[in-house]
Order: C-alpha cells, then sequence, then structure tokens
C-alpha cells in the first residue's frame, strides 16, 4: 500500500467508525459516547501504566492518552465527536502497514537462498561448491490442495486467507506460500511481539504485515481494527488473519473461531455491491498448516495446563521471542529434511458456500446459487447486522469444517497419541489432570511388544479416515510401517526441545515430556482415534 492510500484509508476508516458511533446512538443511553472514549482512555491508561519507560513510541502514546484525559474532562458533545475522530485516527496510524514493493520482491526471491545457505551445516567452501544444488525453501514447505482454484479466485475477486495457527512462523510460512502460488501481496496483522524479534521483524515487515497491538482490548480499538480490514479488502488488497484469535495452545486443530474479524468479508461484499464495484465477490481461503515440530510447543502447552492459562490471550516471552531459538528451529527442520505442509483449502463465499471453478457460490445439492440475494432488502444490497451474524456462523462452522479435512496427520502426531494411548492404559486414567499426575517422570514401554502394535492402530485409524476424506495424511504414512514411523517421530523428538518428547533406550521407548505427548497428540484429536490408540494398548 502506497504511504498516500494509506493516508486515505486511515481518514476512510476514521468516517466510518465515526458514522457507525454516532449512528448507534440512536437506540444506545444516554452518555454512551463519552462512555466508550472513557473506556478506550482508561484501558491505555493503564495498559501504559504497566509498560516500561523509555522508547521514543511508549512516550508519545503517553502524551497523546493523557492530552485525551485532559480533553475528555469537560468535553461538549461537539468536542467529544472531535475526540472520538482523533482516538480512532491515531489506532488506525498505528494499525496501517507500511510496505515497499520492491523489497517484498526481493524477500521472496533472495531470502529462500538466504535460509538455505545460512542454516546448512556443510563447510563454507563445500556449501559454494554444492551451491546449484542445494535444496530450497520449496522442498521443505509442501503446498498442495486447491492452488490453482485459489489463484483463479483471486482473478474473479479478492482473497480472505484465513489459516490455522500452531506458531508465530506461520505468518512467514503462509506468507511465503502465498506469494510461491501467484497470489500478490497480502494484508495481515501480526502481533506486536513479533516485532521485537529482529529476524521475524524482517519478514514481517517486508511480506505485508501490519501492526496489531493485542493488549489493547477496548471496544474502539477493535472497531478500528474490524473496518481497516473492511477497507482494505474493498480496495482489493488480498488479506489474511487467523479466525482462531491466537496460537492453539494444545495443538487442536481451532474448533472454534473469533467470528468479529470473519464478518469483515461479508461486510466488504455488501459494500462492494453497493458501491456497483465490477469485481465484488469476497472469496474467504481455509488454509490449514502443519509442522512436525512447534517452535513455542512448550510454552503452549503449559500455559495451557494453568488454570489461568485458559483465559490467557497474550503470550509475550515464548521460544519465539529468542532470534537464536528461532534460528536454531529452523535449522534442526533443515537438518532433519522435515516438512511443513500447507493445504489450501476450497474457498468459500461470505456466507459459507463453497465456489466452482468460475466463482459462483453453490448450495448444499451443488446448484449454483447467486449470492447477492442474501444481502437484498427491496432489490437493494443492505447490511443487517442480526441477519449478518448468522450467515457469519455459517461460515465459521464451514472454515472448521474444512480444517478438518485438510489437517495433515504426521508422524510425530501418530506416535503422540499412541504413547498418550499408551499411558492412559496404564495409569486408568481419561481425565488429563488426572492422567498427567499419574504418569510417573520417565515412563518406559517396550518398542516391540507394546508401542508398535498401538502406533499401528494408530497408522490403522488414520489411514482409513483419510480414505474416508475425513483427514489427510503425510504421503509417507501411507507406506511406511509403525517401525519407520517411530523412529521418525524420534529423531524429531529429539533435536528441538529442551527436553526430548520421548527417547529410545535399547529395546524401550521412554516417554521424557508428558505435557509435550499431550500438545503433538492434540492435532488428531477430536477423531476418535484416542479411543483407539487406549483401547490397542489395552489389549496387550
Amino acid at each position: 500500500m502506497r504511504p498516500e492510500e494509506g493516508r486515505e484509508v486511515v481518514e476512510e476508516v476514521v468516517r466510518r467508525v465515526q458514522a457507525d458511533v454516532l449512528a448507534s446512538r440512536r437506540t444506545a443511553p444516554a452518555g454512551a459516547l463519552e462512555s466508550l472514549i472513557n473506556d478506550a482512555v482508561f484501558h491505555e491508561t493503564e495498559r501504559l501504566r504497566r509498560e516500561r519507560a523509555g522508547n521514543r513510541q511508549t512516550q508519545a502514546e503517553r502524551a497523546f492518552w493523557r492530552r485525551a484525559q485532559q480533553r475528555l474532562q469537560h468535553a461538549t458533545e461537539v468536542e467529544l465527536v472531535a475526540l472520538l475522530g482523533d482516538i480512532v485516527r491515531w489506532h488506525a496510524g498505528e494499525i496501517v502497514g507500511r510496505f515497499d514493493p520492491r523489497v517484498y520482491r526481493f524477500t521472496i526471491e533472495i531470502v529462500p537462498w538466504i535460509l538455505t545457505v545460512g542454516l546448512n551445516t556443510a563447510a563454507p567452501r563445500r556449501m559454494l561448491a554444492d551451491l546449484p544444488r542445494l535444496p530450497r525453501v520449496r522442498h521443505n514447505l509442501v503446498v498442495r490442495g486447491e492452488v490453482d482454484l485459489v489463484r483463479r479466485m483471486d482473478d474473479l475477486g479478492t482473497i480472505l486467507l484465513v489459516p490455522t495457527h500452531s506458531s508465530h512462523l506461520d505468518s512467514v510460512t503462509v506468507g511465503w506460500s502465498a506469494a510461491d502460488i501467484g497470489l500478490p501481496p497480502l494484508t495481515y496483522g501480526a502481533g506486536l511481539n513479533l516485532f521485537t524479534n529482529p529476524v521475524l521483524s524482517f519478514f514481517m515487515h517486508n511480506l505485508g504485515s501490519y501492526r496489531v497491538d493485542r493488549k489493547k482490548r477496548h471496544e474502539l480499538y477493535k472497531r478500528v481494527l474490524k473496518e481497516y480490514a473492511t477497507v482494505t479488502l474493498e480496495r482489493g488488497y488480498d488479506n489474511l488473519f487467523f479466525p482462531g484469535g491466537t496460537r492453539s495452545r494444545n495443538g487442536a486443530i481451532e474448533r472454534r473461531l473469533k467470528l468479529g474479524l470473519l464478518g469483515t468479508g461479508l461486510t466488504a461484499y455488501v459494500h462492494n455491491l453497493r458501491r456497483g464495484k465490477p469485481k465484488p465477490n469476497i472469496y474467504v481461503v481455509p488454509c490449514t498448516v502443519n509442522y512436525h515440530l512447534v517452535l513455542e510447543a512448550e510454552t503452549l502447552i503449559e500455559d495451557y495446563l494453568k488454570e489461568e492459562g485458559k483465559s490467557r490471550y497474550i503470550i509475550e516471552d515464548d521460544e519465539a521471542s529468542s532470534w537464536r531459538k528461532w534460528l536454531k528451529f529452523i535449522h534442526n527442520l533443515w537438518q532433519l529434511d522435515s516438512r511443513i505442509f500447507i493445504t489450501y483449502g476450497r474457498p468459500l463465499d461470505p456466507f459459507g458456500n463453497p465456489v466452482d471453478d468460475q466463482g459462483r457460490s453453490l448450495d448444499p445439492r451443488g446448484r449454483a446459487v447467486d449470492p447477492r440475494s442474501f444481502v437484498l432488502r427491496d432489490g437493494e444490497p443492505v447490511h443487517d447486522a442480526q441477519r449478518d451474524a448468522e450467515y457469519t456462523k455459517d461460515l465459521g462452522r464451514a472454515v472448521v469444517e474444512t480444517y478438518r479435512r485438510d489437517n495433515t496427520a504426521l508422524g510425530t502426531n501418530v506416535l503422540a497419541t499412541a504413547a498418550l494411548g499408551l499411558l492412559r492404559a496404564r495409569t486408568g486414567q481419561s481425565d488429563v489432570y488426572r492422567l498427567l499426575r499419574a504418569v510417573r517422570p520417565a515412563e518406559t514401554f517396550r518398542l516391540r511388544e507394546e508401542v508398535f502394535p498401538v502406533v499401528e492402530a494408530v497408522l490403522d485409524g488414520v489411514r482409513r479416515r483419510a480414505s474416508r476424506g475425513e483427514l489427510r495424511l503425510a504421503g509417507e504414512l501411507d507406506r511406511q510401517d509403525a517401525a519407520t514411523v517411530t523412529a521418525d517421530a524420534l529423531r524429531h523428538f529429539g533435536t528441538y526441545h529442551q527436553e526430548p518428547v520421548a527417547v529410545r533406550q535399547g529395546p524401550d521407548l521412554v516417554v521424557r515430556n508428558k505435557n509435550l505427548v499431550l500438545y503433538y497428540h492434540g492435532r488428531l484429536s477430536g477423531y476418535g482415534l484416542d479411543d483407539e490408540a487406549t483401547a490397542a494398548a489395552a489389549r496387550l
């Protein structure tokens, strides 16, 4: 987005938020505008009170909110409206991305080679000699699914890409994959903490992201975020956001989505129709990302298991905050020849209907339907908050179902599911918290007599479900036996985490980190495989 267009977007966001707030006053109680502004001032003042002093941005924020508090104290109605506009403009100015197409092109073309060379452990002389044959990022990032259809939809309208969210690495991998399949630069919000890591920050700035401060939780900031996404969609910028709202704490595929941002596609679609835009359609594309290892797994599962962690939203000091850990993690993936699977699902319209290769919406019987008819009143496209909320719920359900079908089972997930089944059978506990308390520090199982039979049972369950289209599996799982899958999973489990998930000791498998067993099993939870693994273990 060019700087001058960025300024136009900011002013459009200000105009819309002001108009919406003022329109809502007709049915709101007296003093609603003052309460909305006061809520923003209070939350921002409290947030800044907890921030460390020193950097220029924090000082500027403190000065702005001090002035806002002073203006609020004796503001007239006209002054309240002006203050509302200034606050919205302040937040929108923070959010709007700074993007240079030249740097973007350089990043997309050069970074794959930089990563490959920089993370290769061969001697420099040998590395230079082998330069033409060095592996490319494409070897490790497996992009598959409805790629051709997604490209086609980008020609017919605007893309809203909604990936699963496991790791801060998602922003890099999905952003790069979108460029690799030929999509234009994506506009997407990235958590402010990603910009503190110099390695991630480089990618964030140059792959199209803008900053989102998740510590800012007041209603006005959320409105600005939603309106910013809506305006950029209407201007034809493909958007990306994670509808789960945050990284999966227990490793599972998202089952509940944040519907606020997801509904921006429908809002933008109605606006496009009202303005007579030539290509008004918004296509929602679910995208599922699967890793053998997750950079922040230890911190995420620890947070999940804490009672207070269940409602905690932001983790600031996880593994991704250290650039050394980030590079070590990527290096280990390269050394293991580990692959990251990025699966593009079938595009949906803003109402949750799948579309055909011409971009036409299809009903449950596969018949073409006109999505315009869903938003017309007296022949004109209109917004209807209650109606649109129901449509967005339908869209959310369709996205979650696509995630489930496109979820890719990997060897680490299979072994973790088998290990959890063995632990449940041994302890007799099915409740997660009781199970973890009952498990000893180093539970040992015989590989041939106990582990391999349960791994084989999980493999069989995964293959059956994949044949029915209920999930996907990595290609190697279709042909490898239990011993090979176990060996490869243990190779992954022993490379990155401080304490290995599990290790082989002679003829035995020793579970070393029960929390991570739970985490890596999470990706296959909800398919009935847990019960099958436990039943197979109980039969031994």
